[in-house]
């Protein structure tokens, strides 16, 4: 099995290793193993749920839930269903999300043209 280093993980989702290891510390990164350094190596599945985690935090699910779904991940697929209700509301949040910001982005435009046009009028 291929594993690789947290530098490695930080570089391939373009976020600093302080995030990386406050997620481990959070207990959303279950399971890491480690060197006889003690440095983190992170498998494929790690790196995967580590996207995973990504994910979630950029859709703004709170560290709270996605830990919860972690928890969920670990027992196994008893929880299957609990995942899957997760995840649709979680979609449907994040739908949501994306309407009020493309709502929100329509005023921003008309600031846009209103202060283009204001300094076209004055040359």
């Amino acid at each position: 099995m291929k594993f690789c280093h947290i530098s490695d993980a930080s570089a391939k989702f373009n976020i600093p290793e302080s995030t990386i290891r406050y997620y481990e510390k959070q207990g959303l990164l279950p399971l890491i193993e480690r060197d006889e350094a003690g440095r983190r190596l992170f498998s494929e599945n790690q790196m995967e749920l580590l996207g995973t985690v990504i994910c979630l935090k950029n859709t703004h699910m709170p560290i709270k839930k996605i830990k919860q779904y972690i928890d969920w991940i670990i027992e196994g697929d008893s929880t299957i269903q609990l995942r899957l209700a997760m995840m649709e509301n979680h979609r449907q949040d994040v739908v949501a999300e994306i309407s009020l910001m493309e709502e929100s982005l329509k005023g921003i435009d008309v600031k846009i043209a209103r202060y283009t046009k204001k300094i076209e009028e004055r040359i």
